[in-house]
């Protein structure tokens, strides 16, 4: 049987992706669809794909994957000229890669299915001049930065001469009282932590924290009630008991209900 292939000429191709088994098998479904390309370059991570760029090679397409071992492919484009088109790989789900489609590049969920390669590879071939890539709009691009961070998922605190470990997701309450800094646990237990409340800001997971107010940060799994409150302020309670109102600031607000309805 005659097999159609895509192009019967040349076409040099770089892949950008940290996982030998992926990139194996990137390459083997563009040798079915494009026998005549050439792999000129598997490079696993962002230094190693600008190192390889800055010899000059000629490059017709690139097959990156967003997430790296050393970070997103993104930050190739922010630090060096991306002069060929792109094809993006992911592993977020699809509904993340939504907003991808609105930058007229191609986005691929892993792993990566040969019509679908097929499918953008024709779109590429068929764009008479294709357009380099561009960076992907800077929300989008914070966006999956906040998602591949690395959050703490744990706290180790003393009890007298004993150490234990408490899980993130067993705890319901972050805060503050006279000048020092404590969590509180779903079953109710109290201990003090070495961290401000900046500092949990940033280390804790957005999607499940947030800070109401100078001196709370709640867990949504916790919150078990939501009641409007003079001066334009909320009233939450959890599901465990606390010593004082846990009330979300005013110029919060809005953010905090944007938060509950993502």
């Amino acid at each position: 049987m005659h097999r159609h292939y895509l192009i019967y000429f040349t076409m040099n191709i770089l892949i950008v992706e940290d996982e030998k088994l992926s990139a194996q098998r990137l390459q083997g479904m563009i040798k079915n669809l494009m026998p005549e390309a050439v792999i000129v370059k598997f490079t696993d991570s962002v230094d190693a794909t600008l190192n390889f760029l800055e010899q000059g090679p000629d490059i017709d397409l690139g097959l990156f994957d967003i997430q790296l071992a050393d970070g997103l492919s993104f930050e190739i484009f922010e630090r060096t000229h991306i002069s060929f088109p792109v094809i993006f790989t992911t592993a977020f789900n699809e509904y993340a890669i939504r907003a991808f489609k609105v930058n007229s590049i191609d986005y691929l969920l892993k792993p990566v299915d040969e019509k679908e390669l097929q499918f953008a590879l024709e779109q590429f071939q068929s764009a008479q001049n294709p357009k380099p890539a561009i960076l992907p709009d800077p929300n989008i691009a914070r966006a999956l930065k906040m998602l591949t961070r690395e959050h703490k998922s744990r706290f180790l605190v003393k009890i007298g001469e004993h150490l234990r470990v408490i899980p993130a997701e067993e705890i319901a309450l972050f805060y503050s009282m006279e000048k020092a800094i404590y969590l509180k646990t779903r079953e109710d237990r109290n201990y003090p932590i070495d961290f401000t409340l900046d500092e949990l800001g940033e280390l804790l997971d957005p999607e499940v924290y947030f800070r109401v107010s100078r001196k709370h940060i709640v867990s949504l799994a916790t919150i078990s009630d939501i009641i409007a409150y003079s001066g334009s302020r909320l009233k939450i309670k959890l599901n465990v008991p606390t010593d004082e109102d846990i009330l979300v600031s005013r110029d919060r607000v809005a953010r905090f209900k944007e938060w509950l309805g993502r």
